[in-house]
Formats: structure tokens, sequence, C-alpha cells
């Protein structure tokens, strides 16, 4: 059952799946459509899930499941990922890829390696304050505050120098 984002309780599950360049929006339009209708049918067991989701600046689909009345189970989310996968190869775009890392450079976001997030932090070109997407949140109150952080506040601090 589809609902909208903004209703989900703060302690729904998330996940993020982070393309690795910015999407056109006539993508956008046609992901929405696409996202209404596989959330609209998403079942777990025969039981519906009460789902919702956005897309965050140009780049990153954002799918929220309110857990209260029924959870995804291994074949709802083996359903989610087939879902996710045939959007990559419609828009030859890459969602699943977690070695990547996004993160604010000024106003535009950039979409790395995590090798050459790596070399980056070495260099210095990246910093501890650099502002990065933390996609390893898993509920929705996570997502809304720590989300875009700076990276001495993420995982992403490990390669910092």
């Amino acid at each position: 059952m589809l609902v909208p984002f903004s209703e989900l309780p703060d302690e729904s599950r998330i996940w993020i799946y982070q393309a690795n360049r910015k999407l056109s929006e006539e993508e956008i339009g046609y992901i929405n459509q696409k996202t209404e209708a596989f959330l609209t049918q998403w079942t777990a067991h025969g039981a519906n899930l009460e789902a919702g989701f956005e897309i965050k600046h140009d780049r990153f689909i954002v799918i929220g499941l309110n857990q209260e009345n029924a959870s995804a189970s291994g074949c709802s989310i083996d359903a989610s990922v087939h879902f996710i996968q045939s959007l990559e190869q419609q828009f030859d775009i890459d969602l699943l890829d977690k070695m990547n890392v996004t993160f604010y450079t000024g106003e535009y976001i950039a979409h790395k390696s995590l090798a050459d997030f790596k070399k980056m932090a070495k260099n210095r070109s990246v910093s501890a304050n650099t502002v990065v997407f933390n996609n390893l949140v898993t509920n929705k109150r996570e997502y809304l505050d720590h989300w875009e952080v700076p990276a001495k506040d993420s995982w992403h601090s490990r390669f910092l120098a």
C-alpha cells in the first residue's frame, strides 16, 4: 500500500539507492510512476506493505517501509531488489553498488568510487567537514537527522587522514 513518504513513522525501515549520475526530469517522472506502481502492489506473505518513497537531489531513490503492520520478508526484499535492478537496466544507471561515495563539493554533488574517495582524502581534497551521504542509515529518523553529515560523523571518517 502506497502512502506519502512524509506520513511514514520515524521508525520506518529505509533503503537508499544512489545513482551514479544525476537523473533527468524525464527519468525521474518515469521512476516515480514505476515506483508508485511497485509499492502499491508490494506484499510480504500476502500482506500489503505500507511503504512510501521520495527521490532526493535527482540522484537518490529512498524507499521507506512502516513495519508496524507488516515487515518485509526475504521474498519481498528480493522483489524490491529486482525492481531496482530493472530500473538500472532501463536507464543504464548503477543503483546497487555500495562501493561508491556521494558527497557535496560546494553546491554540487559528486559521485566517486570508494578508491577515488580514499585518494581524495589522502590528498586532502575532501576533509572531515565534507558533507557526505550516509546511505547506511536504517530508519526514517536516522535518514532525516544523519543522512547528510560531515564525513567525520559518518563511516567515511575512517578514510580521513
